[in-house]
């Protein structure tokens, strides 16, 4: 049975109209050295995958004690050049400074006026490596520290609300 064109016309513009939903996700990491042991332990990080698999952290969390950041996508473009020969990751995130985002950005970046984190591409159950780059008041960039986690779990959440009728 063929499915005429008006109907399968139709029901694509449906389709594209319908708002696209994020998928938010917290994804848990531990500790894969002692320079990130000693920076952060293990956090979680708050994730949302839009459309086609685009991903977007939104927060970062410690997972072994109290504190947490918002993060704010992109940032100057002297924050990539200020990576290591060799670095892969690019996805530029700024560490907000309110709440514990200015703690969390001294100690990553002592003596810098601002601090962002580049992260490689975010996948469950992968490995994650992030560097924290400062911006000092002479207006130069310079990297931090490299961070490298190892994948510990996905933390489950409540499901969406379903919509009334």
């Amino acid at each position: 049975m063929r499915i005429p064109t008006v109907v399968l016309s139709a029901t694509l513009v449906v389709a594209a109209a319908a708002p696209a939903r994020a998928d938010t996700r917290f994804l848990a990491y531990d500790a894969a050295d002692r320079v990130t042991q000693a920076m952060t332990r293990g956090l979680t990080l708050e994730v949302e995958r839009g459309l086609f698999g685009a991903v977007r952290l939104n927060g970062l969390y410690s997972t072994t004690s109290r504190g947490s950041a918002r993060l704010e996508r992109g940032g100057p473009d002297g924050v990539r050049r200020a990576l290591e020969p060799g670095a892969s990751e690019s996805d530029v995130y700024a560490i907000a400074q309110e709440g514990d985002g200015r703690g969390l950005s001294r100690a990553l970046c002592p003596g810098a006026d601002a601090a962002w984190l580049v992260a490689g591409r975010v996948r469950a159950a992968r490995p994650l490596t992030m560097h924290a780059v400062g911006r000092w008041a002479d207006g130069t960039f310079r990297h931090c520290v490299t961070l490298s986690y190892a994948w510990r779990g996905e933390w489950a959440t409540a499901p969406a609300p379903s919509p009334v009728e």
